[in-house]
C-alpha cells in the first residue's frame, strides 16, 4: 500500500513583487542604516514583517509617526497620491516598493479618468491595494466589491465605462463578475492587459492541479489572513470540492483535518516565505506523511528592477514571476 504523502504545488510562495519589496527594505537598511521606517506591512505576512522588525525596521500605520526628514518605504501594495503628497510636505525621503504590476493598474486608472470614463474597480474595498488605486481618481472610480450587486451600480454614461481589477483576485470569480458587467454594460471596456498578476494566476492554476490531477484530499495554504492572494487560493481549492484551510504556521493545523486523508496538497501565498512551507512539510512528515512530491510545470521568469535610488547601490532585484511558460516534459 502506498504511503501517505504531501504534494507541493509549484509555483508557490514569493512572487517577484514581494521579493523586490523585501529586497528594497534590506538593501535600504544596508545602505542607509537605521532608522528605516515602513508605512504599513511591507507585504501581508506577519513572519516577514516580524523578521524585518527584528533587524530594526520600524513599521508605522501613519506617516505622522515618521520624524520630519526621515526615510520611509511605501509597501508593495501602493499608496494613494495623498500619501505621497503628505510625505513630500514633511520632507520625508521616500523609497517606493509598490509592485510594478500594481503601478500598472494605477496608471490605467489615471488614463481612463482623464479620458472621461467611469472606472469600475473590482476588488476588496478595505484592501491597501484598492485604497491606493482608488486614490488616483476618486471622482471617477466606483469600487465593486466581489460580493456587491452589479445591478445597483449607478453609471453616469454606460457607453463610457471601463473595468479594472485588484491584482490578487480569484480568476474564476472575476471572470463571472466581468461577464455580468458585460451583460449589464455592453459597451464596457477591458484594461489593455490582464490586471490580475501572473503570479496570482499561476498559483491558482497550481492549486487546481493539486485538486484535479494529483488527488489531494485536503489542501493547506500557508499565508496570513490579511493576504488576499492566500485567501483566494483557499477559495479556489474549495470551489474544486476539496477541503482547504489557511494556516500561518504549524500550530494552526488541526489533527482532525488530516484524519483519514492520504494525500495532502500544500501551497503558499505570494507573500509567504518558503521556510514556512518547509516547516509545515516537516510537521506533516511527523504526522505520518513521509513522502513528498512536487507538481506543476509552470516556470516563472521575469525581473523587476529596484527603485532608481537603490539601483546604484546594489544588484537588480531578480525573481521568478510574471511571464511564464510550461516546462518541457
Amino acid at each position: 500500500m502506498a504511503n501517505n504523502k504531501v504534494v507541493l504545488a509549484s509555483p508557490r510562495g514569493f512572487c517577484a513583487g514581494v521579493v523586490r519589496a523585501i529586497d528594497i527594505v534590506n538593501l535600504a537598511l544596508d545602505v542607509y542604516g537605521q532608522p528605516i521606517y515602513v508605512r504599513r506591512e511591507i507585504v501581508h505576512n506577519k513572519y516577514v514583517v516580524n523578521e524585518l522588525r527584528q533587524k530594526g525596521i520600524i513599521f508605522v500605520n501613519d506617516l505622522e509617526e515618521v520624524p520630519a526628514g526621515g526615510r520611509v518605504i511605501f509597501s508593495a501594495h501602493g499608496v494613494p497620491p495623498e500619501v505621497s503628497k503628505a510625505a513630500a510636505a514633511r520632507n520625508l525621503r521616500v523609497i517606493d516598493a509598490t509592485c510594478p504590476l500594481v503601478t500598472k493598474v494605477h496608471r490605467e486608472a489615471v488614463k481612463y479618468a482623464r479620458l472621461g470614463y467611469t472606472i469600475i474597480l473590482i476588488g476588496h474595498s478595505d484592501h491597501d491595494e484598492v485604497i491606493g488605486t482608488l486614490g488616483e481618481a476618486p471622482e471617477s472610480i466606483i469600487v465593486l466589491d466581489p460580493e456587491e450587486d452589479i445591478e445597483e451600480l449607478e453609471i453616469p454614461n454606460p457607453s463610457k465605462v471601463v473595468y479594472l481589477t485588484q491584482t490578487t483576485l480569484s480568476l474564476n470569480d472575476t471572470r463571472h463578475i466581468v461577464d455580468r458587467l458585460r451583460h449589464t454594460f455592453p459597451s464596457i471596456k477591458a484594461p489593455g492587459s490582464e490586471d490580475i498578476c501572473y503570479a496570482t494566476q499561476n498559483r491558482q492554476t497550481a492549486v487546481l492541479e493539486l485538486a484535479r490531477k494529483k488527488g489531494a484530499e485536503l489542501i493547506l495554504v500557508v499565508g496570513s489572513a490579511n493576504s488576499s492572494n492566500s485567501c483566494r487560493l483557499v477559495e479556489v481549492a474549495q470551489s474544486a470540492g476539496i477541503p482547504a484551510f489557511l494556516i500561518d504556521d504549524t500550530e494552526d493545523i488541526q489533527i482532525s483535518w488530516v484524519k483519514g486523508v492520504r494525500i495532502i496538497g500544500l501551497t503558499a501565498g505570494a507573500s509567504a516565505p518558503e521556510g514556512l512551507v518547509g516547516k509545515v512539510v516537516r510537521y506533516l512528515n511527523g504526522l505520518g506523511y513521509p513522502d513528498v512530491e512536487t507538481t506543476g510545470d509552470i516556470v516563472e521568469s521575469v525581473e523587476f528592477s529596484l527603485p532608481p535610488e537603490l539601483c546604484k547601490t546594489g544588484p537588480s532585484a531578480k525573481s521568478r514571476e510574471g511571464k511564464s511558460h510550461r516546462k518541457k516534459r
